[in-house]
């Protein structure tokens, strides 16, 4: 649901039969199999995925998604949603995708995970050598399986997320919390009018985003009262300190849903909660028909990629639930990959401020510009973000005479 349907605003903006074929259709998807041998003697098959949505503005980019329920018309989704990002963020990037489907029921070492990657550069070095598709962490993948597509090709400029030691960038890691947590700043003191320290806020997820989203919210002085990860969630009405969480859990590998210093609930309890701003920042469709009608925040900060079905988008429409749509507020991610990207070609180094500063000067402008036209018109902010992107591939699409 994180793009709304174009017909859905083509009394805001003309849109040519031409230029809807080429937002609908994806440009290129490619699949094949991963299959490699263990130490074990035994043979792993996986499916693998590459789509290509719209690279008008620029190469395909987009995160590696690995795990058992990865599929083809996920990577589809995903790969369009990276279109409108970057269109949004007025970044020279296409939207694209990647994903590995892991076997069910099979832990994968640190030998078979390596081997994966190395095998999934094998399979398609010639996209990523010509630079057509530029890959980086998603769920399920991290900076050290960046390093492996680095070890294999050698180009700084191929893959971003790599480790700040081998042409990472300083503050790529807390990047997508980083604009999530800007974009819950921005939303609380902007449109609600208040101080963060004033307003209560859940996050649900508490892997990378989640966790970096709770700590810069919790350095700007938010009452951050629930958290959850996939074990489960802890409420403590007085807020966390989300320092304190850290050192319990120092990893997103290590459950928080056992720490002392709170009360034990269910990531549905969680969801339901009575609270001010909801921050969904783990996976997926996490808000449906099932239990939108239960939602009683004021907000929904779209950590996650798609965290809202488009029949929960309805009906919290209809309960008069604001949602600040994925595609600007988790986009720090391939703003920094975008300035790692740059260094790599360039030969430039980026503090990590100076990273951070990037990524809100990013949010803050398109916010406003996404409030400013939410005004004017009188819809929503997933329409009005719709909107502002398509007009931009519309009329790069123009420029380069494709329309």
């Amino acid at each position: 649901m994180a793009i709304v349907k174009l017909e859905e605003i083509r009394n805001f903006i003309d849109i040519s039969p031409a230029s809807e074929m080429l937002l609908e259709k994806n440009e290129k998807e490619i699949s094949f199999s991963v299959n490699f041998k263990t130490k074990d003697n035994e043979i792993v098959f996986c499916d693998a995925y590459v789509v290509y949505h719209n690279v008008v503005l620029g190469p395909a980019k987009g995160g590696i998604r690995m795990a058992p329920n990865v599929s083809l018309e996920e990577t589809r989704r995903l790969a369009k949603i990276m279109t409108y990002k970057n269109a949004l963020t007025e970044l020279p990037f296409g939207g694209g995708k990647s994903g590995i489907k892991l076997p069910d029921n099979k832990d994968i070492d640190e030998f078979t995970r390596i081997a994966i990657f190395k095998e999934y550069v094998h399979m398609i070095r010639e996209e990523l050598v010509a630079g057509h598709y530029i890959p980086a962490p998603d769920f399920g993948t991290d900076q050290f399986d960046m390093a492996v597509i680095y070890g294999e090709l050698h180009i700084p400029e191929c893959v971003t997320g790599k480790p700040v030691k081998i042409g990472g960038l300083p503050g790529r890691l807390e990047a997508t919390g980083r604009s999530v947590a800007t974009s819950t700043k921005l939303y609380v003191n902007d449109i609600m009018k208040e101080d963060l320290k004033n307003i209560k806020i859940a996050i649900q997820g508490f892997g990378n985003v989640g966790r970096w989203t709770s700590y810069f919210l919790y350095k700007w002085g938010a009452k951050i009262i629930a958290v959850s990860d996939i074990n489960g969630g802890i409420y403590n009405e007085n807020g966390f300190d989300i320092e304190k969480l850290f050192k319990y859990a120092p990893t997103k590998d290590i459950t928080i849903s056992d720490y002392p210093e709170g009360e034990k609930i269910t990531n549905k309890e969680l969801l339901e909660m009575e609270i001010d701003v909801l921050i969904p920042c783990a996976t997926e469709s996490v808000i449906n028909k099932e239990n939108a009608n239960n939602i009683k925040c004021k907000v929904i900060i779209e950590g996650a990629n798609d965290p809202v079905t488009e029949e929960g988008d309805e009906i919290l429409k209809n309960k008069g639930i604001e949602i600040l749509p994925d595609f600007l507020c988790n986009s720090g991610g391939v703003i920094a990959s975008y300035i790692e990207w740059r260094n790599a070609k360039s030969g430039n180094q980026t503090e990590k401020e100076d990273t951070f500063n990037e990524i809100d000067k990013k949010i803050t402008k398109c916010f406003y510009k996404i409030k400013e036209m939410k005004e004017k018109l009188n819809i929503t902010y997933r329409q009005t973000a719709t909107i502002l992107a398509v007009k931009f591939l519309i009329e790069a699409m123009h420029e380069r005479r494709w329309i």
